[in-house]
Parts: C-alpha cells; structure tokens; sequence
C-alpha cells in the first residue's frame, strides 16, 4: 500500500535514503531528522517533515559550516525567505513521490531491453543497482533503490542524454521496482527532479508534497 501521510513517506524516504547513500543512521529531531553524510560538500543534512519559518530560521542560523543542507517539504518560495545569511536554494525544485509496489508475481515478470543495450542488477549492503549499457559497455542509465521493511527507496536514477527517449528510465525503474517487490516492499518512495517527475507519473507514482533543498555555502572569506 502506498503511503497515506506526508510526514510518513518523508520518514521512510530518510531512512531508505541514508541507507542508498552509505550515511549515518538518522537522529530523531521533533520537526524530523538530522543526517552525517561525510562528505566535502554535504557534510550533514537536516531535514524537516515539518516546516515552519521559526525552525528553518533557528536551524540555518545555527548552521554555518560549509556544506550543511536542508530539505524540506515546502515550495522554493517559501523555503527562501525563512533561510539565514549564507544559505541559498540548491539542486532546484523536487517532490516527494510515492506508489504502491507490484506483487510478487508481477515483480517476476520479464521485461525486454531495448535492441543494443545490455541490463545488470546486483545486491550490497542492501542497496540494489539497475545498470544499463550499450554493447561496447558505454554507460546509458542507472538508479539504486534501498529496502527498509515494507517501504522501499527509489535513489539516483538518470539516464545519459545521449540515450534519453529510448524507454531506459522505464526500464531501470521496472527493476528497481521489481527488485524492491522480490524483497518484500509493498510501498515505494523518491525525490523527483521536474523531468522525472513527468515519469514516474505514467508510471503511477503521484506527488505526496514539494521537496526543496538549501545549502550553507562558503563566507566572504572563502571558508
């Protein structure tokens, strides 16, 4: 079943994510989750099932180190205003999505590849990929999904531009899907740009809430 409430779709997306990412385990704040993700440029994350301009200002305004981010589940619009100085919109405007996964049998179901590529999925630490690439093994299209008890996280998928309209972004979607089904899920979540957005659609995920990010870039200084 696909998830009723907003703020339960944004938990399992947090969890599932952190686990596609290889991050640490999420901490439990009262407006939602703060996330070590490790790395130069995105250090930590906040992110909030529960927006309001009081937390966003008090959190961004406590936040100041280079590479801290923010997301929440408010448009752009109203996300800005509330950021302190030093932070800035990033990675442009998403949504949470969600759908119900296929059952087990139609998980099983084959699904043809286009004529000249060539399909791998494999399993680590959790993380299923769906890798797709022409005959001579250049890269075409990819997405990661990360299974956390009946929920399921769609993560990363993009397809190169040369092999955009080709059914690709479909067909990694099916695995990924597949994948999560064969394992359990029942329920699946992502962060969608405009473009997959317009996807998953026809595919029959449908938007739960806006999904925009924030970052703390470096001061006058460089720093």
């Amino acid at each position: 079943m696909p998830y009723a409430h907003t703020a339960e779709a944004a938990r399992a997306w947090v969890h599932g994510w952190t686990l596609s990412r290889g991050a640490a385990e999420p901490v439990p704040r009262s407006w939602g989750f703060t996330i070590d993700v490790g790395l130069p440029g995105h250090v930590m994350r906040h992110v909030l099932h529960s927006a309001d301009e009081a937390t966003v200002r008090e959190l961004t305004g406590h936040a100041t180190a280079p590479g801290a981010w923010l997301k929440a589940l408010v448009p752009p619009e109203t996300l800005e205003p509330w950021l302190a100085p030093g932070w800035r919109l990033a990675g442009g405007p998403g949504y949470l999505m969600s759908a119900p996964l296929p059952g087990a049998d139609a998980a099983r179901a084959p699904t043809g590849t286009p004529d000249g590529y060539r399909l791998d999925t494999w399993t680590r630490a959790g993380v299923t990929r769906v890798l797709v690439r022409t005959a001579d093994g250049t890269f075409a299209a990819r997405g990661q999904v990360a299974v956390t008890g009946l929920g399921a996280v769609v993560d990363q998928v993009e397809t190169d531009p040369a092999h955009q309209r080709r059914g690709l972004g479909r067909l990694v979607m099916r695995g990924l899907t597949a994948a999560a089904a064969g394992q359990g899920a029942t329920a699946g979540v992502l962060g969608a740009t405009p473009e997959g957005r317009a996807l998953y659609e026809t595919m029959g995920w449908r938007t739960m809430a806006p999904l925009t990010g924030a970052m703390r870039g470096p001061d006058a200084s460089g720093t």
